[in-house]
């Protein structure tokens, strides 16, 4: 009798039936508006992202984790169950709801005005307004310190220049969370996406998360008025808990892809027959499952603590980094090996490990790169900064 990897050891038994129900809901709808398409979407590099974010929102997906405007006001583990499932579709979809829930919104959740909350929140949450987050530039991706995008006075406004890169949605928003240096210190700013001044360009010729909209950002004096900044935060501490923020549920996500690698791969092993037997009977083949099986509960039980430890108000940074640094990389190793088993066919698109393991390499990067939090942990442990 065949086992599916989670059910080794009975993670379902450690969550709760409404956690198990939300988990139901949005596999039902990736199965019904993600999987018969991505395909699709990857090859062409585009993406439906507003009528995706219109139906996420009837669900109540987008800043689900968030309380007030419209906002689900769900737990910090059954988000995680939602973003798990949302890439197991694809990293780009799930990346989609990570950018408008985990960053542009908490940024303007929990720094901003209460006249910017009430302007965009409930927009935001239902899927009508989309939104960005502008931080890294493109000399400036690991070292935000550095940025040079400016932010000056003039008179009672703000004038905004610079180019933010590799920005998820920005092609397709309606508003951008920029982070600029001001004279004081680094600030947040709210700016509509139609301000003179705004542009943003898609960014062509990805082999990663090609359904996605990524986009470069630039500001070219960009006037903004005196409430466009967040007021609630000064200095890098702002987007920095916006990142934190965003990569617990990108430890939750990279998860989803490599359980759909690893159930795909288990499905051809029993299927595929070389020298007279199914492939999955070889001891070799055997080996490779069992130990990508093991690394995924791992990951879960890892995403799940740490879950748990965020709905008590207790999780840091440091944790976040270690779940992201672990379950991106063991979701990465998973997909390779998962196209190993697949052989040939693992390069097809009529399957999606490749696809998997090409956005994983994105993600791999994206939200702090492994080695900067190699170098988070490894500061923890010894009480020594090894940055700069």
């Amino acid at each position: 009798m065949r086992a599916l990897p989670l059910d080794l050891i009975d993670v379902d038994s450690l969550h709760t039936d409404e956690e198990r129900q939300i988990r139901a809901v949005v596999r039902k709808v990736v199965d019904s508006l993600v999987r018969p398409h991505v395909a699709e979407w990857y090859e062409r590099g585009q993406v439906p992202a507003r009528d995706l974010a219109l139906e996420f929102g009837k669900l109540g997906l987008l800043g689900m984790h968030l309380t007030g405007y419209g906002c689900a006001g769900a737990s910090a583990v059954a988000y995680g169950m939602a973003c798990l499932e949302l890439e197991a579709g694809d990293s780009g979809v799930r990346s989609l709801v990570s950018v408008q829930g985990s960053l542009a919104m908490y940024a303007i959740w929990r720094f901003g005005s209460a006249e910017q909350k009430s302007q965009w929140l409930p927009r935001m949450a239902a899927g009508e307004a989309l939104g960005c987050f502008g931080l890294t530039e493109p000399d400036h991706g690991s070292d935000p310190a550095s940025m040079t995008t400016r932010a000056r006075r003039s008179g009672d406004d703000w004038l905004l220049s610079g180019t933010k890169m590799w920005i998820t949605n920005a092609p397709v928003a309606d508003v951008a969370v920029v982070w600029a240096r001001a004279e004081e210190a680094v600030r947040g700013f709210v700016v509509p996406m139609d301000s003179p001044g705004v542009t943003a360009r898609e960014i062509q010729h990805k082999m990663s998360l090609r359904a996605s909209s990524t986009g470069e950002l630039v500001l070219d004096d960009v006037r903004l008025p005196a409430d466009a900044v967040l007021p609630e935060v000064e200095g890098l501490k702002g987007p920095l808990s916006c990142l934190t923020e965003a990569r617990q549920g990108i430890s939750w996500g990279a998860l989803g892809a490599a359980r759909e690698c690893l159930h795909t791969a288990l499905d051809y092993a029993v299927s595929r027959e070389q020298f007279g037997r199914p492939i999955g009977a070889f001891q070799l083949t055997q080996a490779k499952l069992a130990d990508m099986a093991v690394e995924l509960q791992k990951g879960y039980l890892l995403a799940l603590h740490l879950g748990r430890l965020a709905d008590a108000g207790k999780v840091r940074p440091e944790q976040v980094s270690v779940a992201k640094l672990n379950n991106v990389r063991e979701a990465l190793a998973i997909a390779r090996q998962c196209r190993t088993i697949l052989g040939a066919n693992g390069i097809s698109g009529e399957y999606p490990v490749l696809r998997h393991a090409n956005n994983l390499e994105s993600v791999l990067t994206y939200e702090g790169t492994s080695e900067i939090h190699q170098l988070v942990i490894g500061q923890k442990l010894t009480g020594l900064s090894a940055f700069g």
